[in-house]
């Protein structure tokens, strides 16, 4: 009962009217055609358990990202990845760590399974290696590191989660959540793959909720060695990705030029949406992902709770931060050419009022 559920962004209004929801950080331009017409031919076929392995999805996805099928797992989004690490791995006395504006879902999935969270202040909104190897103790099982992170858009370059990983005792499960991997264009990151390769105490979890735009459909996936996909394997449910899931998870990875329109969409309008609101004023947090992070300094009122409030009263829904220890800010998905554009002007309007 010390558990705080999660609460998703949200996604209407109470008179139901019509809105621009940027509160999810989903993809503004949808799944790929391809991935709609699998989900449309298979209705039919829906009485059918699906392939408990996913084994099809597996090939395709080792095919796609050049990776061994038999060291990926398939679960229901990547958050069924983060509750069978901590039940495979964690549990009464053990402590999970992660950093302070990391995901909510990581203390809620260490206390479900009766682990402690322990977390580690970040620098610049950034996730700190030094202050995440400060904190691990003898009772640190898992270590949990979103690159990019969510709320804040940040991310680490690959040769400082490297450090990290040398850092932690062997012992020591190394998750790296890289939800918003896709969208990421710098030169010095790398998702994981590699240092998955270089020993077996790493894990790189992945999604098709976010540029592939499969949020509804719930498939996430993870790459790890062959140790720990047998140990998720054994505590998963036997058949926890869904035949329009699995079908769709597919097609959308064959639709490579679809996947590139997503993410040069989001490059082109989170970089005008940006440099939109800091003329206005406000601070953005630098962001490799598909959102923003905006902070409102709160002079004259103008604070990150009226704000929300006024984007609300214009149809505008976006994230409240103040689950993730940031109060004053705002997290805004990147959408649609309009969205961005009704989203300047309005703030600009509660800016100037």
């Amino acid at each position: 009962m010390d558990i705080a559920p999660y609460v998703g962004g949200r996604s209407g209004v109470e008179d139901d009217s019509p809105v621009i929801k940027l509160s999810s950080n989903e993809s503004p331009l949808g799944p790929s055609p391809r991935a709609v017409a699998a989900v449309e031919g298979i209705a039919g076929q829906i009485n059918r358990y699906p392939d408990g392995g996913s084994e099809d999805l597996r090939a395709a996805l080792g095919a796609h990202y050049g990776l061994d099928p038999a060291r990926l797992v398939c679960a229901n989004g990547s958050d069924e990845i983060f509750q069978l690490v901590c039940r495979g791995y964690v549990g009464e006395g053990d402590e999970v760590l992660y950093s302070e504006y990391g995901f909510v879902m990581y203390p809620i999935v260490a206390k479900a399974a009766g682990a402690t969270p322990v977390t580690a202040p970040e620098t610049q909104y950034t996730a700190s290696v030094d202050a995440l190897l400060e904190r691990v103790t003898a009772r640190t099982k898992v270590v949990f590191l979103a690159n990019p992170n969510n709320p804040t858009g940040t991310y680490l370059p690959e040769a400082e989660v490297t450090r990290l990983r040398a850092g932690l005792p062997d012992g020591v499960l190394l998750v790296i959540d890289s939800a918003y991997a896709e969208y990421v264009m710098q030169n010095d990151y790398e998702p994981g793959v590699r240092l998955v390769d270089s020993g077996d105490n790493v894990m790189m979890t992945r999604t098709f909720s976010k540029i592939y735009g499969l949020a509804g459909l719930r498939l996430g996936w993870a790459y790890c060695s062959e140790s720990v996909a047998d140990v998720l394997n054994r505590v998963r449910g036997p058949f926890n990705v869904t035949l329009p899931a699995q079908l769709a998870g597919i097609e959308a990875l064959h639709d490579v030029a679809f996947m590139d329109k997503a993410r040069n969409h989001n490059e082109q309008w989170r970089e005008w949406l940006k440099d939109q609101l800091v003329v206005l004023g406000l601070e953005v947090v630098p962001s490799v992902a598909n959102f923003i992070l905006v902070r409102f300094g709160g002079a004259n009122g103008k604070d990150a709770k009226s704000a929300d409030a006024y984007l609300t009263s214009a149809g505008i829904l976006v994230r409240a931060m103040a689950a993730y220890g940031l109060p004053d800010c705002l997290r805004i998905t990147i959408g649609l050419e309009e969205d961005n554009l009704a989203v300047a002007q309005a703030l600009t309007t509660f800016l100037s009022d």
